[in-house]
């Protein structure tokens, strides 16, 4: 990868993390269309890893909250343990949560799943149009959400349940679990922000898990241009993310999930017909 392709590719990334169109789905489009071999080893955990920086942004904008302790005293006659997790209420939503992605994440990379779909730009554009499809609709299917339902242990586990769909790429992390959260009475504000939270233990945990893959199959990736390539990716993630992800909160309570459902049958659609028609992605030889 050169370093323009990695600029192009962390913008991409940056864009649409938090986005309900699939970041990892269009950064395989991206590489696609760039004309960067799939397959590779250290291409598959770049696009993993690029995106932990994208989420550190969740950190930086809401660090207040992510780093504050449950203020109210625990109720009268608590246990040691549920003192413990009355004070440390919001990481054990987080745990809870992650918990589902954290299984069947790693029964897909175990059994080579994962890396069969990273490599397949048809799975990413049917799912591109199913998922938009659903987006048009699921407003007036879910969006019932009320202010008083706040993020629970049951809530919490429910949502990392369809966080597990999103190992399909194109499906888009994002969609997945804001969905799921106004499926259990959540707001689309709260839905989204509670995604936003989950996603830093979930993409820690790819992040680290593709890093371990990478030095148990071969320590020659690690070369100076690769892990510039790896700090020059997640930096430029990091900054593009921090400012889609303000726009976003306040695009999706005012408007909703329709546009971005428009969006991705268009993009999914147009590369179905590409792919059908025998046209290559490629724009870079």
């Amino acid at each position: 990868m050169t370093w323009i392709e990695t600029v192009i590719i962390a913008i991409v990334e940056g864009l649409t993390e938090f986005l309900p169109v699939s970041s990892t789905g269009h950064m395989i489009i991206t590489q696609n269309l760039l004309g960067i071999p799939q397959g590779d080893p250290f291409v598959h955990a770049f696009t993993f890893i690029i995106q932990f920086g994208a989420i550190l942004s969740v950190v930086c904008l809401y660090w207040k909250r992510f780093f504050q302790l449950n203020p109210e005293p625990a109720p009268a006659g608590s246990t040691t343990w549920q003192r413990l997790k009355h004070k440390y209420y919001f990481y054990w939503l987080l745990f809870v949560g992650v918990l589902p992605a954290v299984v069947i994440g790693l029964a897909a990379k175990k059994s080579g799943l994962l890396d069969w779909l990273l490599d397949s730009v048809e799975v990413v554009a049917v799912m591109l149009v199913v998922g938009g499809v659903f987006m048009l609709f699921c407003d007036r299917m879910f969006n019932r959400g009320s202010d008083e339902n706040k993020v629970n242990e049951k809530r919490a586990f429910r949502i990392g349940l369809y966080q597990c769909i999103s190992v399909i790429p194109g499906v888009s992390r994002s969609m997945a679990t804001i969905v799921g959260g106004m499926t259990q009475g959540l707001t689309r504000k709260r839905a989204a922000e509670f995604s936003f939270f989950l996603a830093v233990p979930t993409m820690a945990g790819a992040t680290l898990l593709d890093l371990l893959d990478l030095l148990k199959e071969d320590a020659a990736w690690a070369t100076p241009h690769n892990i510039a390539m790896l700090v020059l990716g997640c930096v430029v993630a990091f900054v593009v993310a921090l400012l889609a992800m303000k726009w976003f909160v306040s695009f999706l309570t005012k408007y909703g999930f329709k546009a971005f459902g428009i969006y991705r049958i268009i993009v999914g659609g147009i590369i179905i017909v590409l792919l059908l028609t025998g046209h290559s992605l490629a724009m870079v030889d």
